[in-house]
């Protein structure tokens, strides 16, 4: 039986992944000089305004929030409204608790020498290949058919179509992940060339793009976005530690795919759930510190690397703990 596989990415310069981008910006302003800072940031951008929200506890003083969106955004107007976090949240994650509930979900697969699923890759190596030409808003979209190329989108501000269609099979020339099929079928800006994006055309928001941030669509998500989030959040530390987990089971059993599942209440140090499901067998997660502080330590996660996960993808790249 044929089977179809989808997976869509998204370039920087898309408004939710803008948005992205400043959340952990601001986030990583803050690690720099308040390692223990605690950040929740969300932004909301679009049409000459960007809104930034949420809740900052933090001993750092120099972090320029006008600066960093205007390198990210441009010029325009904006609206800070920030608070402290609260007290109680704080009370549960001062004694080392999880900062929230939430399931994580992390995978693993042998199919792809970044250990991610075959169509999300090449959706996303395409993105790349194709931003780095056209510096603007863009989208891909590829499908494979049997571990084989079948149908690729590209939609790309500024790029006419003709140099956008030779671009793309330019990049298609050169993937060793998969063979195309006899025929390929392409969709290129399908609604015809397009110079108004970003900001200009549409509205942006942190965490909207949960499927590019995690795996695919052909993977569960656990539900909580990761930008703009610092390490003390399970949804952002937790999903990065299953991630680790997923690998390294895939790697130490040679199997063909691993499914992590965490989850957590809040206020509570260790998870309700630790589960692998390596190729289809389920087992009990051994052998890690599961508990916030761990996690953060055993990642190292109070560094200032966040703004390059979310441009770039939070998942699949070696200079990363949790690959």
């Amino acid at each position: 039986m044929s089977i179809l596989k989808t997976a869509e990415f998204v370039s920087p310069g898309h408004p939710d992944k803008t948005c992205d981008q400043i959340s952990d910006a601001i986030l990583d302003a803050h690690l720099r000089e308040d390692p223990d800072a605690r950040v929740a940031v969300d932004v909301a951008g679009g049409h000459g305004g960007v809104f930034v929200t949420g809740e900052v506890t933090s001993k750092a003083k120099n972090v320029d929030i006008p600066g960093i969106v205007r390198r990210l955004a441009g010029e325009g107007e904006l609206v800070i409204r920030l608070s402290e976090q609260s007290p109680e949240i704080a009370g549960g994650v001062n004694s080392g608790g999880a900062g929230d509930q939430g399931i994580m979900v992390g995978y693993a697969t042998s199919e792809t020498p970044e250990f991610l699923p075959l169509e999300y890759v090449l959706a996303r190596n395409l993105n790349h290949f194709l931003y780095n030409r056209w510096p603007f808003d863009g989208k891909t979209q590829v499908t494979t058919q049997d571990g084989k190329i079948q149908t690729i989108v590209a939609s790309f501000q500024n790029a006419p179509r003709q140099e956008l269609l030779a671009a793309v099979q330019q990049w298609q020339q050169n993937q060793s992940h998969a063979s195309s099929l006899e025929v390929t079928t392409y969709h290129i800006n399908p609604a015809g060339d397009w110079q108004v994006g970003g900001f200009a055309a549409d509205a942006g928001l942190t965490g909207r793009k949960l499927a590019v941030d995690n795996y695919g669509p052909r993977i569960p998500v656990g539900g909580g976005a990761f930008s703009g989030k610092d390490p003390s959040k399970v949804d952002r530390s937790g999903a990065y530690m299953a991630r680790k987990i997923a690998v390294d089971y895939l790697k130490k059993q040679q199997a063909n795919e691993v499914f992590v599942c965490l989850a957590y209440a809040i206020g509570y140090d260790q998870p309700v759930q630790a589960t692998a499901i390596i190729d289809g067998r389920e087992e009990p997660i051994k052998g890690y510190d599961l508990s916030p502080n761990g996690i953060i330590n055993f990642l190292q996660l109070k560094r200032p690397i966040y703004e390059t996960a979310a441009r770039l993808g939070h998942f699949g790249h070696k200079d990363t703990p949790w690959h």
